[in-house]
C-alpha cells in the first residue's frame, strides 16, 4: 500500500480507538455509584454492601412503643362503669370486643387496680375495682362522627352486659364537638416535613445511599428502600426516616439500579422536642449532600436555601410551644396517639 493508503488506515484506528474509550467514559458516567469498598479509616475491612434481605430482617426493626395506660379526657370520651364487686383481669379481657377500634379510633378499657390503685389495662391475674372505657376523639384520619359514637355506645354496652357494669355515657353531641375541635387543632398544628436530595450528575445504587447514610447514624428500616435515625431511647418511633425507591432495593441486582433522588422525613409531633430533630434533619441533609454530590430541594424540587431552613426553625419552636401548653408536648404519649 502506498504512503497515503497506511495512513488513512493508522487515522482510522486512531478514530476507532477515541470511539471505544468515549463510549466507555459515557458509561461509566452513567453507571449509578456504587459503595467503597474501604472504610473511612482507611483500614483494609471492607465495607459491607447493601443485603437486601436485611430490609425485612426483625433484627433490624425498630421496636414499637411499649404499651402504656393511656386513655386521657384531654383525647378520649371516656365512660366511667361502676361495679357491684370488683372484677378480675382475665373477666375484663375475655369480654373485650373483637375489635378495638370504632372506624379508624381506638377503643380502649382501662381498670383502677385493687391493689396499686393505679389506672392500667387489663392484666391477667390481677382484680379491678373501678373500669373505664374510651374512644379516641381524633387522629390523622379526622374526628368521631355521630355513626362512631353510637357503634362506641353499643360496644361499650355489649362489654358491661357481659361484665355485669353500669356505663355513664357523656352527651354524644358535646364530645363530636369536642372531637372536631380537637381535629382542628391537630389539623391546624400538624407538620410533617420533607426534604428531597437530587443527584446532581452521577446516578447511585442502593448500596451506595445505604453506605453514605450510615455514616451520619441511619439504620436500615423494617421496610426495603427505608432507613431510620433511631431516636436515644429505644422503643420510640425513629427521629428521622430516609427513603429510596423500594423497587430498586428489590431488583436482582439492586447495583444496577440507578437512583437519582432520595427523601428524608420528620413526623414533628411524633418525635420528643429534645432530640432537635429539625437540627438534625437540616445537618444530614447537608451532609449527605456534599458526600454525595447531591442539592437538597423541597417535595418540588425547589432548593432550599438556609435563609428558608433558618424560618422552619424558628416556626417550629413556636410549634413546639404552642403544643406543650395544650398538654400534648410533641413525643408524648397523647401527641404520638393523636398526630396517628
Amino acid at each position: 500500500m502506498s504512503q497515503m493508503q497506511w495512513g488513512l488506515v493508522a487515522l482510522g484506528a486512531v478514530v476507532l480507538l477515541c470511539m471505544v474509550i468515549y463510549n466507555g467514559w459515557q458509561a461509566r458516567k452513567l453507571q449509578p455509584r456504587q459503595p467503597s469498598q474501604v472504610e473511612d479509616a482507611g483500614s483494609a475491612q471492607q465495607e459491607p454492601t447493601l443485603d437486601v434481605s436485611a430490609f425485612d430482617a426483625p433484627a433490624f426493626a425498630i421496636p414499637a412503643p411499649k404499651k402504656e395506660s393511656g386513655l386521657d379526657a384531654l383525647i378520649d370520651s371516656l365512660v366511667p362503669i361502676a361495679l357491684e364487686t370488683a372484677v378480675s383481669g382475665d373477666a375484663v379481657l375475655a369480654a373485650l370486643p373483637p375489635t378495638r377500634r370504632v372506624g379508624s379510633k381506638p377503643f380502649g378499657v382501662e381498670g383502677l387496680n385493687s391493689v396499686t390503685e393505679r389506672w392500667e389495662f387489663a392484666q391477667p391475674g390481677q382484680r379491678y375495682q373501678q373500669l373505664q372505657v374510651g374512644l379516641q376523639l381524633a387522629n390523622r384520619a379526622g374526628a368521631i362522627n355521630d355513626i362512631e359514637f353510637s357503634e362506641f355506645v353499643m360496644k361499650t354496652q355489649a362489654f358491661c352486659d357481659v361484665i355485669n357494669g353500669t356505663p355513664d355515657f357523656p352527651d354524644m353531641r358535646q364530645e363530636v364537638s369536642r372531637a372536631r375541635e380537637l381535629d382542628q387543632f391537630a389539623g391546624d398544628h400538624d407538620a410533617q416535613l420533607g426534604f428531597m436530595l437530587l443527584a446532581r450528575r452521577t446516578a447511585w445504587s442502593p448500596s451506595y445511599i445505604q453506605q453514605m447514610a450510615a455514616r451520619h447514624g441511619f439504620v436500615p428500616g423494617a421496610i426495603a428502600g427505608r432507613m431510620v435515625l433511631p431516636a436515644v431511647n429505644l422503643g420510640l418511633p425513629p427521629v428521622l426516616s430516609l427513603s429510596f425507591d423500594s423497587q430498586a432495593a428489590l431488583a436482582d441486582d439492586p447495583a444496577q439500579s440507578a437512583l437519582r433522588e432520595l427523601h428524608l422525613a420528620l413526623d414533628v409531633p411524633q418525635v420528643d422536642r429534645s432530640e432537635q430533630a429539625f437540627e438534625r434533619m437540616r445537618q444530614a441533609a447537608v451532609a449527605l449532600a456534599a458526600d454525595m454530590d447531591a442539592v437538597v430541594t423541597d417535595d418540588h424540587g425547589v432548593p432550599v436555601p438556609a435563609e428558608a431552613m433558618d424560618q422552619i426553625a424558628k416556626d417550629l419552636q413556636a410549634l413546639y410551644d404552642t403544643l406543650d401548653q395544650r398538654e400534648l408536648s410533641a413525643g408524648s404519649v397523647l401527641a404520638r396517639r393523636l398526630f396517628s
